[in-house]
């Protein structure tokens, strides 16, 4: 008898009776909505918002891709599934490494669930860092699971992702990955996907290229909402019920000449306690840098002092940095681990976030910024922490007090939309 239920991650959720799509607009700054939908660029868009439901949620900080993704996916935050970044430093081997390998998951994914509970799951992702952490063990399930990247799509093969020739299926062309069609195949490949294979369930994950350059209400961002609008009624109009959320916002990070506002944290602790005494680590970094330049809000510093003093530097080395205008929260290890849910083990000493307006660097030469043709625009600290969370149908019996975070979209999809 087939089950009626999933349980993962101590979270229940019923199978769903429609065709489902769970979406994570990458860089999703709520804005872009209002501009796009007050434009009278979104027109299904607009419908939805009086006919559907809509909400304000928090994503997962630091506010970027990997965490916010696999946190969407697992139903909890990263101190249960254990991505707290896209890259960090090994605590076994002192190497700094992307977290973009399943050996790294601590929690196993709704998606491959309801695999194992015989459902059809389809993931498609606009950048192949994620598509080893999505698909963790989705496919096999007698061919019940599809995941592959518009990135790599020409790469996509029947037994490895579940899928062939998808450039064929989609009828484009491979897009670069720096551009806007990177996430239009996204929306393209899932709409043909639910024509021809009508998966039970399926997660699209967008790039976030055009909001890196195009702020909010700008003909840029217009033209994209647009299009994302006429893939979403696409997909409305075949019976699906759709969750709306984004991994993170997006602001500007200039200075009032419009020169990115960096502070470079590697060179600013060089400066003050010697080269060698701390580590400045990233985990906005990834292999996608043009658009940003390894540039975000949130950072982690280890001290490199015998254990008996490392409480000590890292005390003073706080006392130092809170004092920095352009930090805005300065925290020791386990007090950032319980604030922002993350797993202790793998994060610094100290983890600071910017101030709104500012990213951080490690060291101003090992950023090349010469790529970036408009005033910077990044994400990563708590500035960008507030994401839509849309539905397409009524929510009949949910708390409206209850604080949404963007890892209940399957929760709003599965356990109340489809009552």
């Amino acid at each position: 008898m087939q089950p009626s239920e999933v349980t993962v991650n101590h979270r229940t959720y019923a199978l769903p009776r429609q065709p489902t799509v769970v979406v994570c607009v990458d860089g999703c700054e709520p804005d872009y909505l209002a501009q796009a939908v007050a434009g009278g660029h979104m027109p299904w868009l607009k419908r939805v918002l009086t006919s559907g439901s809509s909400h304000l949620a928090h994503c997962v900080v630091p506010s970027f891709t990997n965490p916010n993704n696999v946190s969407i996916v697992t139903g909890v935050p990263p101190s249960v599934h254990g991505i707290c970044g896209n890259y960090l430093l090994d605590p076994d081997t002192g190497a700094e490494v992307l977290m973009n390998d399943p050996k790294w998951l601590r929690a196993p994914t709704l998606l491959a669930a309801l695999g194992d509970a015989g459902q059809k799951v389809a993931v498609v992702t606009a950048k192949d860092k994620l598509r080893r952490l999505l698909g963790h063990g989705l496919l096999g399930h007698n061919l019940n699971g599809i995941c592959f990247s518009a990135e790599k799509a020409d790469e996509a093969a029947l037994d490895t992702h579940g899928v062939a020739d998808v450039l064929a299926l989609v009828g484009q062309q491979m897009p670069s990955v720096y551009s806007a069609a990177l996430s239009e195949f996204v929306f393209a490949a899932g709409v043909r996907l639910m024509e021809q294979h009508r998966p039970d369930v399926m997660y699209l994950s967008t790039s976030d290229y055009v909001q890196h350059k195009h702020a909010p209400g700008t003909p840029g961002a217009n033209t994209h909402y647009q299009m994302m609008d006429g893939y979403w009624a696409r997909l409305d109009a075949l019976g699906c019920v759709i969750a709306i959320t984004a991994d993170h916002g997006m602001n500007a990070k200039a200075a009032m000449d419009g020169s990115p506002q960096v502070l470079y944290l590697q060179d600013w602790l060089d400066a003050r306690y010697g080269a060698g005494t701390t580590r400045v680590i990233l985990p906005i970094t990834d292999p996608y840098v043009v658009h940003h330049g390894a540039l975000g809000s949130f950072a982690m510093i280890y001290i490199a002092a015998p254990a008996d003093l490392t409480g000590v530097m890292a005390e003073k080395v706080m006392a130092d940095l809170c004092r920095h205008p352009d930090l805005e929260l300065v925290l020791p290890r386990n007090a950032a681990a319980q604030r922002f849910e993350l797993p202790a083990d793998r994060i610094g000493d100290i983890v600071c976030v910017a101030e709104r307006s500012t990213v951080i660097g490690t060291s101003a030469s090992r950023h090349d910024l010469t790529a970036l043709t408009v005033p910077l625009r990044s994400h990563g600290g708590l500035s960008e922490q507030r994401v839509p969370l849309i539905v397409n149908r009524p929510l009949p019996g949910l708390d409206s007090t209850r604080q949404l975070r963007n890892f209940d979209a399957f929760d709003l999809a599965l356990n109340y939309a489809q009552q």
